[in-house]
């Protein structure tokens, strides 16, 4: 007997139903429903008398553009969407199966939680999603569209995900909501500030993409699916490395200031190389200071990583740090190539940032650039100072090409810093001190930071005109399609400093 959704009551809410969430998502008349009779088999507390339709979560598979996607959806007007063992094992089963059919999928959650009535059972329908999610990262993409609250166990499967999307007055995402948080730690804190869609977009970096509303929350699933690969293995760009078409690009000269310290937009120059309307950015309101996203160029889907001078000078930070090498281990486990944008004055000093482990962040871009096997190139743009030089996709990290800009500047500091400490005593006894530093800086620039330097030495494989960048990215993927790594010493994996 088919179920009778209850459409008014999410309405009220402002929000769609379970199932029009799916048909919002899938392309017209694609979606099949599988596991729609099954229910709870729970006799405490009243259980047995209930009546819980598909155990209050609809799952099933569909197509989103044509290609085949798995997805699950919760109902919150079915006991507040709380997850039982049955509810549980429905997710589960669907995780499993796209796992076997190569396709990603989408899980749509606003729940309240774990079901109470059926205690540890419903921890055991956690641990399998858990689990599967688990086994499936790394090999199709997961992605959580948080559409209501999501609290407790729950919000653990979302961040084992690949992208979480929230929604602007909808979202809700945290392990101990409001009231328990006021009983242990006697804090007043609403559930917008504990877990809000704009709390988790831009400072605890658990959302991937925030959107105003729902319609555009799934224009921007649909969106990311049509620029990544659907499974590990998918080779559905193979053959657009054949053709390389021709994009003018000779803004690109005027993007630099002339002054070196005066910032500007990286994404401007991003915008002139990749393919017009391309550019997907991840994470945008989060570690502003660095830019990830994924792009095309010629059609080539790329992980494109950037420095951005408009924050904080485009320093490496904690934050910035975790960012880009979670993005790093996701284009690697796709074999996505990495094309880096270097423009960067260090890693962010002081106590704040030594306190959070700035060096265990740090770390931890070193070991997911050097761990990736993918292609991965790097454009130095301007700075490129101390150990975020290396950091940032270097030859000494196994980057195949790095090219530089003749606007680039390599060292292990700023000319001005530098020059402060070589010639402090110096400057100390001259009489002309200015005039002296200001000397001694123009020599510095013109000795140490010329990447005409690092080019001799083979730290640069070539010294290119900024109007070049587009095509010469083009021709070093077509180059390094089909890389393979040298044999490596046998083991099960490395250690990431997390």
């Amino acid at each position: 007997m088919q179920y009778k959704y209850n459409y008014e009551k999410q309405h009220k809410k402002g929000k769609y139903h379970a199932i029009e969430r799916i048909y919002k998502l899938v392309d017209e008349n694609s979606f099949f429903e599988i596991g729609s009779q099954i229910t709870h088999d729970s006799k405490d507390f009243g259980m047995d008398k209930l009546s819980i339709p598909y155990d209050g979560v609809i799952t099933g598979f569909g197509t989103i553009c044509g290609r085949k996607v798995g997805i699950y959806s919760q109902d919150f007007t079915i006991l507040g969407g709380s997850l039982g063992k049955k509810h549980g094992e429905k997710i589960a089963n669907i995780i499993k199966m796209c796992i076997q059919i190569k396709c990603p999928v989408i899980g749509i959650n606003d729940s309240g939680g774990a079901r109470i009535q059926e205690g540890v059972h419903s921890l055991a329908g956690y641990g399998e999603i858990f689990y599967y999610n688990t086994k499936a990262s790394g090999y199709i993409p997961q992605i959580s569209i948080i559409a209501g609250p999501c609290a407790g166990g729950a919000v653990y499967s979302s961040g084992l995900t690949d992208f979480v999307f929230v929604i602007d007055g909808i979202s809700n995402m945290f392990v101990t909501g409001p009231k328990v948080v006021k009983s242990v730690t006697c804090e007043n804190v609403s559930a917008e500030q504990l877990g809000g869609a704009e709390m988790h977009s831009t400072v605890s970096g658990v959302a991937h993409f925030r959107s105003k509303n729902e319609d555009e929350c799934y224009k921007q699933v649909k969106n990311l699916l049509n620029v990544i690969p659907h499974y590990y293995g998918d080779k559905d760009n193979e053959t657009l490395y054949k053709s390389y078409f021709f994009k003018d690009i000779t803004s690109i000269v005027n993007r630099l200031p002339e002054k070196r310290n005066r910032t500007y937009d990286m994404k401007q120059i991003l915008t002139d190389i990749l393919d017009d309307n391309s550019f997907l950015e991840v994470q945008s309101e989060f570690a502003k200071n660095a830019i990830i996203g994924f792009g095309k160029l010629s059609n080539i889907t790329t992980g494109v990583i950037a420095n951005q001078p408009l924050h904080l000078a485009g320093v490496l930070d904690s934050d910035a740090s975790d960012k880009i090498s979670r993005f790093i281990r996701y284009c690697d486990s796709y074999d996505v190539p990495l094309v880096t944008f270097t423009d960067v004055p260090g890693f962010l000093p002081g106590l704040k940032q030594e306190t959070m482990g700035i060096i265990r962040h740090g770390a931890k871009m070193l070991f997911a650039y050097s761990e990736a096997s993918v292609p991965k190139i790097n454009i130095i743009v301007r700075k490129a100072y101390g150990g975020a030089y290396i950091a940032m996709s270097s030859k000494h990290l196994a980057a195949d090409f790095v090219y530089a800009w003749p606007s680039a500047e390599i060292a292990v500091m700023g000319a001005e810093g530098a020059v402060d400490v070589l010639y402090h005593k110096e400057l100390k006894k001259s009489d002309e001190p200015d005039q002296l530093r200001q000397e001694k800086i123009d020599l510095y620039n013109n000795q140490f930071l010329s990447p005409f330097i690092a080019s001799k030495y083979g730290y640069i494989d070539e010294i290119i005109e900024p109007q070049k960048t587009r095509e010469i990215i083009f021709k070093s993927l077509c180059l390094l399609r089909g890389k393979q790594e040298m044999g490596t010493v046998h083991k099960k994996h490395g250690n990431i400093p997390l």
